[in-house]
């Protein structure tokens, strides 16, 4: 065999050993684009998005939609040098890394019961949103996660009871409950009156010092009472960044509104009990996913509005919200041809 034969060879192999372990050995990257996009005035899989019994509800008509981006790579998922590099040189695409989506050391599992979580708090708060835009009461809870171990409501506290009162003074949100606390030195007995199952009884939690403040050694999390149900269903997309479009889906159903007046209109961002609209991530692939779909008009958290800077999809037009009522009041100048604010 020739010398220039056995480097041609030698040459090819290692060329397919390259290529082999480019494609086989995994990059510390997640890639993002455009994902499902879901009309919360409309059904998915025939079981409606937003239903509400206990309560008249309304027609509507044209989208509203919720907007999504589909993550490839991440907790038992590889992604190769090969594939990074072509979603980097698609425009639609995001390439960032594992570590700003996925903590290190997280599960699939994981991370799937976060994003469940999220999915299910943003719905508690949508659906708080809209009622307090439509001025219909509703009631607050704290409810207790767990107990700390080594700390004093540990076997005294458990998880479900609704704390609604420390020595006397009502409970109505988790900082309410802090205050309280706060307000004794550590090492003082508290009475606290809980609901267990329906059962009000009440009982003595000591403190102790920790971070320098005083805590019993609790975890909770703020509930909601509603006067009637609002229902949910999306299969398995999580996150919280639907929550101002689940809040005016809500509020289409239980007004005479007819917030989308026929027209195609998607958007995104979180939403606070009050009714703050506050940033996402993925705008750019949420605005591809949403024109894709058929929207025309896409409602863009103002935190948001620098994020979409040169991205716009032609044929859609953005629309700068920063409160629920803000959304609400532009949707209807625009059924009405008045001009709106956009990004």
């Amino acid at each position: 065999m020739s010398r220039r034969s056995l480097t041609l060879i030698i040459a090819s192999v290692g060329t397919a050993a390259a290529i082999a372990v480019s494609v086989l050995l995994p990059v510390p990257y997640v890639i993002e684009g455009p994902g499902p996009t879901l009309n919360t005035l409309g059904s998915s899989s025939g079981t409606p998005l937003i239903t509400i019994s206990g309560h008249p509800t309304h027609p509507t008509t044209g989208h509203l939609n919720m907007v999504t981006v589909g993550v490839t790579g991440g907790p038992g998922v590889k992604v190769n040098i090969f594939r990074a590099l072509a979603a980097w040189l698609n425009p639609h695409d995001a390439v960032v890394p594992q570590a700003e989506i996925f903590p290190p050391g997280e599960s699939p599992k994981q991370s799937q019961q976060q994003d469940t979580e999220e999915m299910t708090g943003s719905q508690q708060l949508a659906t708080a949103a809209a009622l307090t835009e439509l001025h219909i009461p509703y009631a607050t809870e704290v409810v207790v996660v767990q107990t700390v171990s080594g700390f004093p409501a540990q076997g005294v506290l458990k998880a479900g009871d609704v704390i609604t009162a420390v020595d006397g003074k009502p409970v109505t949100a988790p900082s309410s409950l802090t205050g309280l606390i706060y307000a004794h030195p550590a090492g003082s007995i508290l009475t606290v009156t809980i609901d267990r199952n329906g059962t009000t009884r009440q009982v003595r939690v000591g403190t102790k010092q920790s971070g320098g403040h005083p805590v019993m050694g609790v975890e909770v999390q703020q509930q909601y009472k509603f006067p009637f149900t609002v229902t949910i269903s999306v299969g398995n997309i999580g996150g919280p960044s639907a929550g101002m479009m689940f809040a005016l889906g809500i509020i289409d159903k239980l007004t005479t509104l007819d917030l989308a007046g026929g027209k195609f209109i998607a958007g995104t961002g979180q939403i606070t009990a009050g009714g703050q609209v506050e940033a996402i991530g993925g705008i750019q692939q949420k605005m591809v996913g949403a024109r894709d779909a058929g929207a025309t008009i896409f409602l863009t958290p103002a935190s948001n509005c620098s994020n979409t800077t040169g991205a716009v999809p032609a044929g859609l037009r953005l629309v700068k919200v920063s409160t629920l009522t803000q959304a609400v009041d532009y949707l209807q100048d625009i059924k009405a041809g008045k001009s709106v604010p956009g990004c």
